[in-house]
């Protein structure tokens, strides 16, 4: 079964890069697996002929590229994100293997855009990117050398995508909407207002709850409804 239906509606979003080339290495590396959707958040030089070199003929990927200022913008309309991190994070929601988190990209990817979010190539993803993500994904690179090139990051997954997507596995028991990533930011903004108002969370002293809250929540893949009902839940209380 070849889904590359499901792999059209994958963005790779690669955050922040500083080197061009990196860029044309990521689109030929996504023609090359049946990819299209190519976002870049913030890049230091963008068009630029080094990323057109380095693309190999994969120009249509360049050319439909979508260049943004925030990673928030990059992820608007996803229902779901996946954060390319070697480092291990403390409140983060509990990190997959590159193989196993392809079969649930390529699933969730059955019910509308899904992200996936590289970060930039000597920092890496920040910890409020990561936490604007559902899943921390790591590459098992070897423990005595872990250095992996943007480009060959960009491939690996790409090419773990694709063959879940030939073998996507049992389908997943998902029955509703999921939320947006729009929805998911709002309930968290609401939920802030809330907790701040009724004196439980003070900003100043609670520097890890948040971090925590985020974690809690993204340990569950939140649905459309279930995003309304915590809202109004949360109306209800501001009313009292």
């Amino acid at each position: 079964m070849n889904n590359d239906g499901a792999l059209e509606r994958v963005r790779v979003v690669l955050t922040r890069t500083s080197h061009p080339g990196n860029i044309g290495a990521a689109a030929r590396a996504m023609k090359t697996m049946g990819l299209s959707q190519l976002v870049l958040v913030s890049p230091q030089s963008f068009p630029d002929p080094v990323a057109t070199a380095r693309a190999a003929g994969a120009d249509d990927i360049l050319e439909s590229a979508r260049v943004v200022d925030t990673l928030t913008e990059a992820l608007e309309g996803t229902v779901f994100a996946a954060a390319l991190t070697a480092r291990r994070r403390e409140l983060a929601v509990p990190m997959k293997w590159a193989r196993e988190a392809a079969v649930d990209v390529v699933q969730l990817a059955a019910h509308g855009d899904v992200a996936l979010v590289f970060g930039n190539e000597t920092k890496g993803l920040s910890n409020e990117d990561v936490a604007l993500c559902h899943m921390p994904v790591k590459i098992p690179v070897s423990e005595n050398y872990s250095s992996l090139n943007l480009g060959a990051a960009v491939q690996l997954l790409c090419y773990e995508l694709r063959m879940a997507a030939i073998d996507p596995g049992r389908a997943p028991a998902t029955e509703f909407e999921p939320a947006t990533h729009e929805q998911i930011e709002g309930f968290y903004v609401h939920l802030d207002r809330a907790i701040t108002a009724s004196g439980f969370f003070n900003p100043e002293n609670s520097k890890r709850l948040w971090p925590r809250l985020r974690r809690l929540f993204g340990r569950i893949r939140l649905e459309k409804d279930e995003i309304n009902i915590l809202r109004g839940m949360l109306s209800a209380f501001e009313k009292k």
